[in-house]
């Protein structure tokens, strides 16, 4: 296991506070025994907190070209017919993974294609399962035509606590299946907008992982 890139700055920041605030217990509280050991204790598990959200595990990816692929670990919130009233401006069926800080947050594209679309949102921080969170949150909305034309929608959506999407595409892009396109930091949601009559092979509430779980098959 590795630490992602987006980690390098907020584990350094991470690390500084711990040093600090230990530093400032050992020199004020030197006598009081149990609150330098239950800062120590303190500092051990945020510094392990921060680690693990970054974390970047060795996996072996699953493929396919008429394999749409999770874009993210999380768990699946939402699989319904709605509008999608961005760029497709009709029905689609959408599935939506919520992340949990505990997560990995890298999102990785679903499919090989072309980026046909590219736009950033700023906007609100409501809590990523929300359904509002779609329209109204910071986010990110990304297109990207399978070579056999189906064109597959999928937005990165920041939660309560994610105050930051980085993403890595643009348009006119080619973006490799399972190769990461961005990554949230702390708590968020990616949805994904398919074909009417696309076969979902996810049930609700369904623990996924990003690159690895089959979502749908293109038909």
């Amino acid at each position: 296991m590795t630490i992602h890139k987006e980690g390098y700055t907020t584990i350094a920041i991470s690390l500084l506070f711990i040093f600090i605030v230990n530093a400032i217990i050992d020199y004020r509280f030197a006598d009081i025994v149990w609150l330098r050991w239950s800062i120590y204790i303190f500092s051990v598990a945020l510094f392990l907190i921060v680690l693990q959200f970054f974390r970047n595990p060795g996996r072996s990816f699953m493929s396919g070209n008429d394999l749409v692929i999770c874009p993210a670990d999380g768990k699946v919130v939402v699989i319904e017919e709605t509008e999608e009233r961005e760029y497709f401006k009709d029905k689609r069926l959408q599935v939506s993974i919520f992340m949990s800080p505990v997560n990995v947050h890298i999102n990785r594209n679903p499919i090989s294609g072309v980026v046909k679309f590219f736009k950033y949102h700023p906007g609100k921080y409501l809590a990523a399962w929300n359904p509002k969170s779609s329209t109204e949150n910071e986010r990110t909305t990304v297109v990207v035509e399978h070579e056999n034309g189906i064109p597959i929608l999928f937005r990165q959506i920041a939660g309560a606590l994610a105050r930051r999407i980085v993403w890595y595409v643009k348009e006119g892009d080619a973006v490799e299946q399972t190769k990461e396109f961005g990554f949230i930091k702390f708590g968020s949601r990616v949805d994904i907008f398919l074909p009417l009559g696309t076969k979902v092979n996810l049930e609700l509430n369904q623990v996924v992982k990003g690159g690895i779980t089959v979502l749908a098959e293109l038909a």
